[in-house]
């Protein structure tokens, strides 16, 4: 299988000099959806940051065989998309179409073109006819769909997402679900829901202290009861159901 995402001997330290992640080392399989899971402060989001292209340590992260650097972070951007956990932080613009076409006109797409993937990424995440309302107008769920279409609308093949059903009742969040599911797009979500990913990943990657515990097939580490409970985590119910 083609790897979208491979990182090799990462290591990063904050400023304090303390390690936040320890000789990483990882593949993600093209068209894979992957969990990043672990307790509160293992690394997830650290390493999801990393892989985004946010923060820089030592070792190589490559992206569809593109290493990650300066020189190569306009070519990985078009390639990767990044939904971060509070919505707001991506939502800024007077309109909701403004938004979501914000990054396809910072692409110097022409305006027709601006058009069709607005609307197309809207109407994907079941925000259709919505284009003139204000962002902060939308509910939580709206929201974090509205976030999502910022990044459909400029096309990528690889989404990270960081903590993407946090403050979602359950309604929004089986329609997150539901959207997640219909995705052909590499994803890879870092989130402490063990319940959520179970039902969107088919891969998992358990970190904590800053190092990878265990990788491989979602169910498998997942249903572990042992393994979880040794890093603080719980079996999703649709696994322990299953043991």
């Amino acid at each position: 299988m083609a790897k979208a995402i491979t990182v090799e001997n990462f290591n990063y330290k904050y400023s304090d000099g303390t390690i936040a992640l320890r000789d990483i080392n990882l593949q993600i399989e093209k068209g894979s959806k992957v969990a990043l899971i672990g307790p509160n402060g293992a690394g997830k989001s650290t390493l999801l940051l990393a892989v985004g292209g946010f923060l820089a340590g030592s070792g190589t992260i490559n992206i569809e065989g593109i290493e990650m650097c300066k020189t190569n972070m306009k070519k990985i951007r078009h390639i990767m998309g990044a939904v971060f956990q509070n919505p707001d932080e991506q939502l800024f613009m007077p309109r909701l179409f403004d938004d979501v076409a914000f990054g396809p006109l910072n692409m110097a797409l022409d305006t027709e073109e601006v058009k069709r993937r607005t609307l197309k990424a809207l109407e994907t995440v079941g925000l259709a006819g919505l284009e003139n309302k204000e962002p902060h107008h939308l509910s939580a769920g709206q929201k974090r769909a509205a976030a999502i279409a910022t990044i459909l609308s400029m096309m990528p093949e690889i989404i990270t997402m960081d903590e993407p059903d946090c403050n979602l009742d359950p309604r929004s969040r089986d329609n997150l679900i539901n959207l997640l599911n219909s995705f052909n797009h590499t994803i890879v979500i870092a989130s402490c829901s063990m319940n959520f990913v179970a039902r969107v990943c088919d891969t998992a990657i358990l970190i904590d202290h800053g190092t990878v515990i265990a990788a491989g097939e979602a169910k498998r580490i997942m249903s572990d009861e042992k393994l979880m409970a040794a890093h603080g985590l719980e079996v999703p119910a649709i696994f322990a159901a299953r043991l």
